[in-house]
């Protein structure tokens, strides 16, 4: 008997409709089936989808508002215009190294309710468009960028590490080798993610660098629906007099979160 929902472990690189096209192909039998995925993740990111079948899918209400939690990586010093890998770099010069209080003041400054602007670089839309076309289009200051509230119910700081020039520019460039492509007429506009000019980009950056560390931040983060760990990289750069972006996002769970006297717990987790 089909369940009325599955979880996909989505790979980086696919959209949501593209992983679900691949649990299709791995389960033909299951091919006509209807399904839909509750709950965006962006292309670069991985982790779990849940996908509801049959006449689950009639119910993609109930299930908008799930809370979820990420396991992410913020690099400092380095800022996009997405907030992620996937953007054009810039290189602030300033080498960082906060000690572990002022990193720890910094993330739990994040705990709680924030109202916060959109990122240029996402598929709000404003007059019936997309931000990230006006990006594009070098159109943002032609209009308000919208606002939304954010809520972080819990980060916790697993790790610092400081990675090497070398492997930094290794890691990206293997990032950007997932970027997708597409043929579609009607993204067009998108150039595939500009990725070509963004690889050239930061290749030409990381060059230009002389031989240092960067530090890179492994946070696991609670929050609810709608908050957008590309802001948070770069909120918490700001907070420690630098600049921050997420280079990677990995979603470990969705469901309902509680918490309770500084502590949580899930009351129900997919």
């Amino acid at each position: 008997m089909l369940p009325p929902y599955i979880v996909l472990e989505k790979e980086i690189g696919q959209t949501p409709l593209q992983a679900i096209d691949a649990w299709r192909r791995a389960h033909p039998e299951h091919k006509d089936v209807p399904a839909t995925y509750a709950g965006r993740l962006d292309p670069m990111a991985t982790g779990r989808l849940l996908v509801l079948l049959g006449d689950e899918c009639k119910n993609q209400e109930r299930y908008r508002n799930l809370d979820k939690e990420y396991e992410i990586e913020v690099l400092l010093d380095f800022s996009t215009d997405t907030g992620d890998v996937l953007g054009m770099p810039t290189y602030t010069s300033i080498e960082t190294s906060p000690n572990e209080n002022d990193l720890r003041t910094s993330i739990n400054a994040e705990v709680g309710v924030h109202t916060v602007p959109y990122p240029a670089f996402s598929s709000k839309t404003v007059n019936g468009k997309p931000l990230f076309l006006y990006s594009l289009e070098g159109t943002l200051d032609t209009i308000s960028i919208p606002v939304h509230e954010e809520t972080i119910h819990r980060i916790v700081l697993e790790e610092s590490q400081k990675i090497e020039i070398a492997d930094l520019r290794k890691r990206v460039l293997n990032i950007l080798s997932h970027a997708p492509r597409t043929e579609e007429v009607s993204k067009e506009r998108g150039a595939d993610f500009r990725q070509d000019a963004i690889r050239a980009a930061w290749s030409t950056s990381l060059s230009e660098i002389n031989a240092r560390t960067f530090l890179v931040l492994r946070l696991r983060v609670v929050c609810g629906s709608g908050t957008y760990m590309r802001s948070l990289a770069d909120r918490i750069g700001r907070a420690l007099g630098t600049q921050g972006i997420v280079l990677s996002i990995h979603r470990t769970r969705m469901g309902r979160y509680r918490a309770l006297f500084g502590m949580g717990f899930w009351t129900k987790a997919y």
